[in-house]
């Protein structure tokens, strides 16, 4: 496509009834319809329920986190860039010593 030409967009309608051309604009909003008679049946695992719900059975220190936030709140926390440069050039090493030994 050259610069300046308008690309071939097909022609849709919105659930208005409008017709849009798709230049400048987001897709055409998707007409909801609420039909109860056809549909899936949908079961979710015990598993997928506790993740779902939240529970984090103790894997997250609360007072730390609570200590982080407050601090960049306050712009007083201070990010080690050493140790994170440290641990990418780790984590690079790790990643290219895997795909040698395959």
């Amino acid at each position: 496509m050259k610069i300046g030409q308008t690309p071939d967009i097909p022609v849709a309608l919105t659930s208005t009834g409008t017709q849009v051309t798709g230049q400048g604009s987001a897709a055409p909003p998707v007409k909801k319809t609420n039909n109860s008679t056809t549909g899936t049946s949908v079961s979710v695992s015990s598993l997928a329920q506790t993740l779902g719900s939240g529970s984090t059975d103790g894997d997250i220190d609360m007072d730390k986190v609570n200590a982080v936030r407050s601090a960049i709140d306050n712009g007083t926390y201070k990010v080690n860039a050493g140790a994170i440069a440290d641990k990418l050039l780790s984590n690079a090493q790790e990643v290219l010593q895997r795909g040698a030994s395959q």
